[in-house]
């Protein structure tokens, strides 16, 4: 028989995007929005959701890694859970839906049972992850692999701009890092992982959609590039003589993008480009740059890279440069499980919005905790041209109405396949 859908408050979007702007008080540079992992910021957006989830009717808890897990009970007690949730630290100078979107939506959304005395077959644990950005120390997705269980205990000895090791500023805020192996949750106690995000990107917006169904999480592959080739005087040295470096460079570059620019989710970026030293009047004799890509299927990516490669070595064959290659990072892509995808499919079409699915170019939590769960995503349209991790990152409430409706009835029709 199917659920009977929760009719959602009508102003649930404008407290999702109010209950947004009381979360970007907590900052760590005032004037702008900067929260990262530990500092007193932190641990007053920790105290916030805190808060708003005690107030929904979740029992609630911090973890050994600083997660915020709030817990709304099931018809049978210590049922198996379906996880949801989102980051709420932030990259520097940051947007104010990135991450906290996903986090205090469902909490709006469990207000809506716990006032109606609504339970589900299973428990739902909303978890705001305490750390993902990476941005203090120079770590990623910290708070979803400590509960996936691969938290790599390397980091804790990397340091902060203040030259304070995780593990020490873990031990002052009264997180014991040998406990870290407690915050995993076990396979067999949770149903499923779901993560709502905003877009980061222009496609919903251009297309003129409120939501898409993500179908993987990009995996990518990143390299810093050094040419060396030879410096020489702008005026005297023959074009058909020249080691020019940072040519190279660019020819590699716009190899990238026209390599990448052929199929759908695949992406190729140079985002940094130096010529050390350089001088208007000089040939260039080295050059250094980044090279990301990404795609949602990992062959793609893989044959992009080694296409990328090989023109590298025929680039700097044909004008007599020498290549220094370091390959700086390598993700596997993750795949949204089909099950999920189409429960998603099914809660969109139920609102009567036409069904998008789209892949993601960004991580997110759900690529950690993808060991432990099958895991799905469903993007909110970004305003702005799609700009995100920046202050002018923007959606509307709206939309937020709209995916909260989308969520509710998700979790409402939610079933495992036999």
């Amino acid at each position: 028989m199917a659920a009977t859908p929760t009719p959602l408050s009508a102003d649930t979007g404008t407290r999702i995007m109010a209950w947004a702007d009381s979360l970007a008080v907590h900052t760590d540079q005032p004037g702008l929005l900067t929260r990262t992992y530990l500092t007193e910021a932190h641990h007053g957006a920790a105290a916030q959701l805190t808060e708003w989830m005690e107030a929904a009717g979740m029992t609630v808890r911090r973890d050994a890694a600083g997660n915020v897990i709030g817990r709304y009970e099931g018809t049978e007690p210590n049922a198996p859970a379906l996880l949801t949730g989102s980051h709420f630290d932030t990259v520097r100078d940051a947007g104010r839906y990135d991450g906290n979107l996903g986090v205090i939506l469902p909490i709006a959304c469990v207000a809506e049972w716990n006032r109606q005395g609504r339970r589900f077959p299973f428990a739902l644990e909303v978890v705001g992850f305490a750390e993902e950005e990476g941005v203090r120390f120079k770590a990623t997705l910290l708070g979803s692999r400590a509960i996936a269980g691969t938290f790599d205990t390397n980091v804790l000895d990397n340091v902060d701009d203040s030259g304070k090791t995780m593990r020490e500023v873990m031990r002052a805020a009264g997180f014991e890092p040998d406990q870290l192996p407690a915050a995993r949750h076990d396979r067999s106690r949770v149903l499923a992982f779901i993560e709502v995000h905003i877009e980061q990107g222009p496609v919903l917006l251009n297309e003129g959609l409120p939501v898409g169904v993500v179908t993987a999480i990009s995996g990518a592959t990143r390299f810093i590039v050094e040419l060396e080739g030879l410096a020489g005087h702008a005026g005297t040295v023959p074009m058909d003589m020249r080691r020019d470096a940072a040519m190279a460079g660019a020819e590699i570059g716009l190899f990238i993008e026209k390599r990448c620019g052929g199929k759908p989710g695949l992406v190729g970026t140079v985002g940094q480009f130096n010529v050390p030293n350089g001088a208007t009047n000089v040939v260039p004799g080295r050059a250094t740059f980044s090279i990301d890509i990404r795609a949602g299927i990992d062959a793609e990516r893989e044959a992009a890279v080694n296409d990328v490669l090989a023109e590298i070595e025929r680039v700097c064959a044909r004008r007599n440069v020498r290549a220094q290659i370091r390959k700086t990072h390598e993700a596997a892509s993750v795949p949204c499980a089909p099950w999920l995808q189409s429960q998603w499919a099914a809660a969109v079409e139920r609102q009567n919005v036409p069904v998008r699915h789209l892949p993601s170019g960004a991580g997110h939590d759900a690529m950690a905790i993808a060991a432990i769960a099958d895991v799905a995503m469903l993007f909110v349209r970004c305003g702005n041209g799609g700009i995100s991790h920046h202050p002018t990152e923007t959606m509307t409430a709206e939309d937020a109405q709209i995916a909260a409706r989308v969520f509710a009835d998700f979790v409402e029709h939610f079933h495992r396949p036999q």
